[in-house]
């Protein structure tokens, strides 16, 4: 059984982290936007100079996030002996610590992951907080904030190195598409909470089997792609059968809802009229394309 096959764990948190002691200096330690449904708060640091620091829906408190998810009074963040703890106000949707949802409150490490509605914050504490905050600045870059994997930015840069590469010495090189099936409907029936949920553990399931030279990347909403080196298209038809009898296979269990989830993929080998990533990436998407026209759950190539 992996860490996802039951409903969401409830965690309580009874010993402090070690190292614990020495209380943090207010104002320094800070929690910085890595992935929102707001443009204008990606990348935005704020500063734990209160203690507490509410996050709520409502205009008193010192963080104020939108969103149907997101309750009035949702989280507080509070300076507790020698550490910070995040304590969940009695929210309608819950407050998720690394993607567990937590009873009362929990005890913060260093880079941990704190989930409010559809907004992922990530804590920084210590002494180079202001150099934390710059390499999570030029992280977010080239990771996709919820799914942990490359963007799309990425995607394109490692694809065009990956041609060159490629058309030297003479090998071949492939690429998977692959979006979720009726996406839209696991939002409108589960919610988004839910549809976040899917999102990451699709892209956990396929990246257990992503090897160090892959690239594996967040296209765009829910769909993904797979950059494959010396890969033949038979290769990647292998490949992707695989990666779409695991998700069909994977048990998606969301706050005791089981949600249904397939993938459709398209696969494609780099060819001499192919100019640029957006020509191969072009022709994978429509082999994706015909794969949903003829049925979903399967892959064209």
């Amino acid at each position: 059984m992996n860490d996802f096959d039951e409903k969401t764990r409830v965690t309580t948190v009874v010993q402090p982290p070690p190292g614990g002691g020495e209380a943090p200096r207010l104002g320094t330690d800070c929690l910085v936007v890595i992935y929102t449904k707001e443009p204008t708060l990606l990348g935005k640091r704020f500063v734990l100079e209160h203690n507490p620091t509410r996050v709520g829906r409502g205009a008193d408190n010192q963080v104020v996030l939108d969103g149907d998810s997101v309750s009035r009074r949702h989280a507080q963040f509070r300076q507790q002996g020698g550490y910070w703890v995040v304590v969940d106000d009695g929210s309608t949707n819950g407050t998720y610590c690394n993607d567990e949802q937590i009873s009362r409150e929990v005890v913060l490490k260093n880079g941990d992951r704190v989930k409010i509605g559809p907004t992922i914050f990530k804590f920084l504490s210590g002494a180079d907080v202001e150099a934390q905050y710059h390499e999570e600045i030029y992280r977010m870059t080239i990771i996709d904030g919820l799914t942990q994997i490359y963007n799309k930015r990425y995607l394109y840069e490692a694809l065009e190195r990956e041609i060159i590469r490629g058309r030297r010495h003479d090998r071949d090189l492939s690429i998977l598409m692959f979006d979720i099936d009726h996406f839209k409907r696991i939002n409108d029936v589960h919610g988004h909470l839910a549809g976040d949920y899917v999102l990451k553990e699709v892209a956990r399931v396929v990246q257990s089997r992503i090897r160090r030279d892959e690239v594996f990347a967040r296209y765009g909403g829910e769909e993904f792609s797979i950059v494959l080196p010396e890969t033949s298209l038979e290769g990647a038809v292998a490949l992707g059968e695989t990666l779409r009898q695991k998700v069909a296979d994977n048990a998606f269990v969301f706050q005791a809802d089981s949600i249904k989830v397939t993938i459709s993929l398209g696969a494609a080998l780099l060819q001499e009229s192919d100019r640029s990533a957006q020509d191969l990436i072009k022709r994978a998407d429509e082999k994706l394309y015909m794969a949903k026209r003829t049925g979903r759950n399967r892959l064209c190539s």
